[in-house]
């Protein structure tokens, strides 16, 4: 059994492949999944507002419009309601640093090689991309749809400038939304991660091995299921990673 950073021991399979390792501690997961609810409220009430056929079966108009400009406005709140979560801000730090290698997996992806074996922190080159996109995506959404919501305060050519980027973003976000859907479906361990908060050691040393070596400061004992190890340092070949100190999440 090995030592724990407060001195006890934790017991391990015999296999290194039965070990759970936390990945996400609730409050990023509730930050996710409300964001993703909301979203998913955003991209529906869109089609009852845009699609002629749906439009005709739904109706309630009025309805539909104030129940997405809401839930716009509330998409940003989980997130920053989830900042008063110290893993959820190293995720964030985490997710707006590229790395070398990063940028070699984001160059392996777009030329449609595998990118198994160029390493990953906690996240990859993918992720952090579609991470920095939606933020961005997101504000422009929330900036043209304010100006569609109190269309007094501005100028025509301002609104339909904003109508155009508004509508043609929105069909954008969908696509892209749907492909990140897609990566998650043929991931289950992935979606287990985001849906229990651990993942499986193997799974970890397969996808992100140098996620070990990364700070893990949003990583917090509190939220730690029983059984569930710290994760060691070991040496990566030509990696040889620092060990952090291990912060609780309040």
């Amino acid at each position: 059994m090995p030592p724990r950073s407060d001195g006890t021991t934790v017991r391990e399979n015999a296999s290194d492949t039965g070990t759970r390792l936390l990945r996400f501690t609730a409050a990023v997961r509730w930050a996710h999944h409300t964001t993703a609810v909301l979203a998913g409220v955003c991209v529906a009430t869109a089609a009852c507002l845009y699609v002629g056929p749906l439009a005709e079966v739904v109706g309630r108009r009025r309805l539909m419009t104030t129940v997405h400009e809401w839930s716009g406005v509330a998409m940003f709140l989980p997130v920053l309601l989830g900042l008063a979560s110290r893993a959820l801000r190293s995720d964030l730090t985490l997710l707006n640093r590229f790395e070398d290698h990063d940028i070699r997996w984001l160059r392996a992806a777009m030329r449609r090689r595998r990118t198994a074996n160029i390493p990953s922190g906690k996240f990859n080159g993918g992720q952090k991309a579609y991470a920095a996109w939606t933020a961005g995506a997101g504000l422009v959404m929330l900036g043209t749809g304010l100006m569609l919501w109190f269309p007094q305060l501005f100028a025509l050519t301002l609104r339909t400038g904003a109508t155009f980027v508004h509508d043609w973003l929105a069909l954008a976000i969908t696509v892209v939304v749907a492909a990140h859907i897609g990566k998650a479906i043929g991931d289950p361990e992935a979606r287990k991660g985001m849906r229990s908060g651990t993942v499986s050691r193997a799974w970890a040393d397969r996808e992100h091995r140098l996620w070990q070596a990364e700070p893990e400061s949003g990583r917090s004992t509190d939220d730690r299921p029983s059984g569930v190890p710290q994760r060691p340092a070991r040496s990566l070949g030509h990696f040889t990673p620092e060990v952090t100190n291990q912060h609780t999440d309040k």
